[in-house]
């Protein structure tokens, strides 16, 4: 039996929320989501490997965290887990910063009045987590230094649960997910770059941004050359971790500045060429080995009991259980009803519920700025670290339940999508206003029409012989 067709585009004067992609766009996320869907994988066992070596050879894995390395005289000796942090971080930060250009100018963020949903979902869903962890804080005497902890979503971490639970989420729902995890890095970035910029380095940072301008002319004139551009980078990223600005926000701004549209002829821009060389190095190195060194904390029965009684590790595992799936779920809402989006027929509001909750997963990005909003108190930090990882399994485990309840559904529309009866390698969907698409098929059922005519007469002439029964 076919998979049922699904629900026709409709026309453009009205809106649908989470409604077909078109087929570029459909390309795209697939092949972004199948490489970082490979690096959640990877990132869930770095921090499985992380837990299990911190838990058992803990001296063993603070004398590596804290070994330091690098050029001095630069201002960079640092540990490896500040290298892991700092360093690393930068090459995913940097595909971000090219994911959300593309959104910009090519993606789902590119037309003001599609983009407002995930928009208005995005910060909603960072807004309540801030304020649930603040209530929390306030409420228990807590400090108020971790209310961005629980703002981040995990991309990777939230496919890794995908691809465990086997829920082959239609595209619609896929893209939904990655422009909003693009919109929520946005956030994280300015919230990283205003509100944990130390004291600044004026000299580093007129370096940096003189760094950046030669990289923008660079691209302008578009010089090529790898043996051009990593140093160069290497160079900004180097003064802008010396400048007191965190040294991430060099990657996101060499990011935004590659060309993301692309010209005739071309198969892809070149922010599309390099984010596709580079994705597989941060999901599949970078963001693992931050993992490792990020996420080894003391899981002892003393610790784990610590995580729901004190105000800031208790604000965090709400913030990213409760905080996410409400202000997600609640912002999407809300967005429809004002802007009279109608939510696909195929499609039903528990889906967006079932996304919200998987966007609770923090991991990455939430670890960082544990890091920074407690750099002074190593035992809170460890803490802090702790109910992240909490809460990004609780909200996993829920996003499971609330997935596998639809996950039927889910196969019957992915299924469809990706049917391609006349092999002319567009899934059939994209092609019902292609005349040639209907004649391949009326040639195929034509072919299929002249068999079983042929099967039908060689059946009757079997019929018919001397030894058939009378």
């Amino acid at each position: 039996m076919a998979p049922p067709s699904p629900t026709p585009t409709p026309p453009p004067s009205q809106r649908t929320l989470l409604g077909r992609l078109p087929l570029p766009e459909r390309s795209y996320v697939a092949e972004a989501l199948r490489t970082e869907t490979v690096g959640g994988v990877l990132l869930l066992i770095a921090a499985v490997a992380a837990l299990i070596w911190a838990n058992t050879f803990g001296s063993s894995y603070e004398a590596v965290s804290d070994f330091h390395f690098g050029p001095g005289f630069l201002g960079l000796d640092l540990s490896v887990a500040h290298w892991a942090a700092d360093g690393m971080l930068a090459i995913f930060f940097f595909v971000a910063g090219v994911e959300l250009k593309r959104e910009l100018v090519a993606g789902e963020l590119r037309d003001p009045k599609a983009a407002a949903l995930p928009v208005v979902a995005a910060i909603c869903g960072m807004a309540v987590p801030a304020l649930v962890y603040t209530l929390t804080a306030v409420v228990g005497g807590g400090s108020l230094a971790g209310w961005a902890v629980p703002t981040a979503t995990d991309i990777a971490f939230a496919l890794a649960v995908l691809a465990v639970i086997g829920a082959s989420l239609p595209s619609a729902l896929r893209a939904f997910l990655l422009t909003l995890a693009v919109v929520d890095d946005l956030f994280a970035i300015l919230i990283i770059a205003v509100f944990f910029t130390s004291d600044l380095n004026f000299l580093a940072l007129g370096g940096a941004l003189a760094g950046l301008g030669v990289f923008y002319l660079l691209l302008r004139f578009e010089v090529r050359g790898w043996y051009v551009y990593v140093p160069l980078a290497l160079a900004i990223w180097g003064l802008m971790y010396n400048s007191g600005v965190h040294a991430t926000i060099a990657g996101v701004a060499m990011g935004l500045m590659l060309r993301c549209t692309r010209r005739e002829g071309e198969k892809r821009s070149p922010g599309e060429h390099i984010e596709h060389l580079v994705r597989p190095v941060s999901a599949g190195l970078a963001v693992p080995l931050f993992a490792l060194f990020a996420a080894g904390v003391a899981m002892n029965g003393e610790a784990l009991a610590g995580v729901f009684t004190r105000p800031e590790t208790l604000g965090v595992v709400l913030g990213l259980v409760l905080g996410k799936t409400v202000g997600i779920f609640g912002g999407t809402y809300l967005a429809a009803r004002f802007t009279r989006a109608e939510l696909n027929k195929d499609l039903a509001w528990a889906d967006v519920l079932a996304l919200a909750s998987l966007a609770g997963i923090g991991f990455t990005v939430s670890l960082l700025i544990g890091e920074l909003a407690f750099t002074d108190d190593a035992e809170m930090t460890n803490e802090i670290k702790a109910a992240v990882l909490i809460g990004s399994l609780t909200a996993a485990l829920f996003a499971c339940v609330l997935l596998r309840m639809r996950v039927r559904r889910y196969r019957s529309l992915y299924d469809a999508e990706e049917l391609d009866e006349d092999g002319s390698g567009v899934p059939d969907v994209y092609e019902q206003d292609d005349p040639g698409y209907h004649l391949r098929m009326a040639a195929i059922h034509e072919e299929k029409a002249a068999e079983h005519r042929r099967r039908a007469e060689q059946a009757g002439a079997a019929g018919n012989g001397p030894e058939s029964p009378a």
